[in-house]
């Protein structure tokens, strides 16, 4: 990351933060995994009532709900925020008072192990960090990346169709600052070895505060040389190798988790050699996949991949999720499906009431880079007449693939409790994300799932069932191995087999609204059938 001169100056305090920590982290009770962990992922006000703040009320409807069904908890950025629903942060070492407090976030860590944001690529520009920056008060006046003159920036990857430089007028003149993201989230510059070392103590002042995952927010473009795309540069690796040695030294029992929404074998060169970067890499390819699956009735393409998926080491495993506080991703697909497969997906989402955000290219064309879609309306047209049974069916089908891959499940909020989109946040804050964000009130979601017949009810019910069946069973453990087998296109069937070999269940999955016949098996549309051996 830096030259010789440089590296010698940063050893030593490199050494002192570590030793600050170093004993200060207490170990918990479980440090592995196993088929009982599935994380959920969740806004910290994601259920609001009128008697406890948000993070409070999180932590009771988790308790009352989900203890002993779900091990873990994505909270999303829950740090005081511009923008961008808590991705653009202005301070890093606390809580957004309107969510709640330390304490809160703690409490819930008491029974469920957590997973905290490190937004580190950016920061807001409402931030003291900026604030200084523009009044050229050190040390902030060199912790954003700035660019002199107009160098050609044409190959640089954006994953946005907004300007990637924005002025900024300081008390030293104006400024041309590094925005990927948004004019409102501001480059860090880590070639300054300052914005390193104040990285660093708030990711462990994260394990500190009870952290046992530390998931690396738009990490691939981390670090910039003009020239280059920008994009997967050498010293990013070497960051989270940095990062990896820092943990091992201070928290080993934390994992990191990349976030890399990038094509498939650039996405796990984040694994590294298995045992130097992220132990634990999203499987972005992933949803896609599975809803051109279960739109076309064909598992080829999806049993296809999936053949490949392999850990470079027992030390690391795959995150897998079908939707998130994000959209649907394209460009892990490309390469797996073509891009008339590609395109259908698009139009398939407009269709459905969706939409779609774009992304430049060097060449200065857009193509499509995320749908923008809740997942059970993918597969559930809004406008369409199916009886509700068929829609809970088609809808639970795809996250009963995502819950046999080897891996560690992660389930969005609005998944598990069978939401549909919201149209009316998108026309409320103009952005297309917010279509799979809405905060539901603590009285109506209850009232809802006490309502057996109910969307929220039939979807949680069916959920429960096959996280108990996958719990149950050690062929699910992460490390177990995975076989795909040929039952045809029409269902898509995989063998798990436990660590120690001494269970093994094989997994059918119905990608159709047809009755299937294989094997002497008949499968009703759509149904999973586990069969134990």
């Amino acid at each position: 990351m830096y030259d010789r001169q440089t590296t010698g100056q940063l050893k030593a305090r490199l050494f002192a933060l570590i030793n600050n920590y170093r004993g200060t982290i207490p170990l918990p009770d479980r440090t592995d995994l196993t088929e009982k962990d599935a994380m959920l992922i969740t806004y910290g006000d994601q259920i609001r009532s009128e008697n406890n703040s948000p993070l409070k009320t999180l932590g009771q409807f988790c308790e009352d709900h989900l203890k002993g069904l779900i091990s873990s908890i994505h909270i999303l950025p829950f740090f005081p925020w511009s923008s961008d629903d808590g991705f653009s942060v202005k301070d890093y070492r606390e809580v957004d008072p309107e969510l709640g407090t330390w304490e809160d976030v703690e409490h819930l860590g008491q029974s469920f192990r957590l997973m905290f944001d490190g937004v580190i690529n950016h920061a807001s520009v409402q931030g003291s960090w900026f604030q200084s920056f523009l009044q050229n008060l050190p040390p902030y006046n060199r912790y954003f990346l700035t660019v002199e003159g107009n160098p050609d920036l044409t190959n640089v990857i954006r994953p946005r169709a907004l300007p990637l430089l924005t002025e900024f007028e300081t008390t030293s003149g104006t400024r041309k600052v590094w925005t990927t993201f948004s004019s409102d989230q501001v480059d860090l510059d880590f070639q300054n070895p300052d914005v390193l070392l104040e990285i660093l103590d708030i990711l462990l002042g994260y394990t500190r505060r009870g952290a046992q995952f530390i998931r690396l927010d738009a990490i691939a473009y981390l670090w910039k040389e003009i020239g280059t795309s920008c994009l997967h540069l050498p010293q990013t690796h070497a960051f989270i190798q940095l990062l990896r040695v820092v943990l091992n030294e201070t928290a080993p029992h934390v994992r990191i988790i990349t976030e890399t929404n990038v094509p498939h074998e650039d996405n796990i060169s984040y694994f590294g050699n298995g045992k130097n970067e992220a132990q634990v890499v999203y499987n972005f390819a992933l949803p896609p996949l599975v809803l051109h699956t279960l739109l076309t009735g064909d598992s080829t393409a999806l049993s296809n991949w999936a053949h490949n998926l392999e850990y470079p080491t027992d030390q690391t495993t795959y995150f897998n999720f079908l939707a998130s506080h994000d959209g649907i991703g394209l460009n892990p697909a490309r390469g797996i499906l073509t891009d008339a497969e590609i395109e259908n997906l698009v139009q398939h989402t407009l269709d459905h009431g969706g939409l779609i955000s774009y992304k430049n290219n060097p060449d200065g064309s857009k193509s499509p880079y995320e749908m923008n879609i809740n997942y059970f309306d993918a597969l559930s047209d809004p406008a369409g007449n199916e009886p509700l049974q068929l829609q809970v069916d088609r809808f639970m089908a795809a996250q009963a693939i995502m819950l046999m891959l080897r891996g560690v499940p992660g389930i969005y909020f609005h998944s598990l409790f069978g939401s549909r989109g919201w149209r009316a946040g998108v026309e409320q804050t103009g952005q297309n994300r917010t279509i799979n964000r809405q905060k539901l009130e603590l009285s109506s979601l209850e009232s809802e799932l006490s309502g057996h017949e109910s969307l929220r009810a039939l979807v949680f019910s069916h959920y429960h069932r096959l996280l108990t069946i996958r719990r149950q069973s050690p062929a699910f453990h992460p490390n177990g191995t995975q076989r795909l087998l040929d039952m045809g296109p029409e269902i898509f069937a995989l063998s798990r087999t436990s660590p120690d070999g001494t269970e093994t269940i094989r997994i059918l999955q119905n990608v159709t609204p047809l009755e299937q016949h294989s094997d002497n098996i008949k499968l009703k549309a759509y149904e999973t059938r586990f069969i134990f051996f």
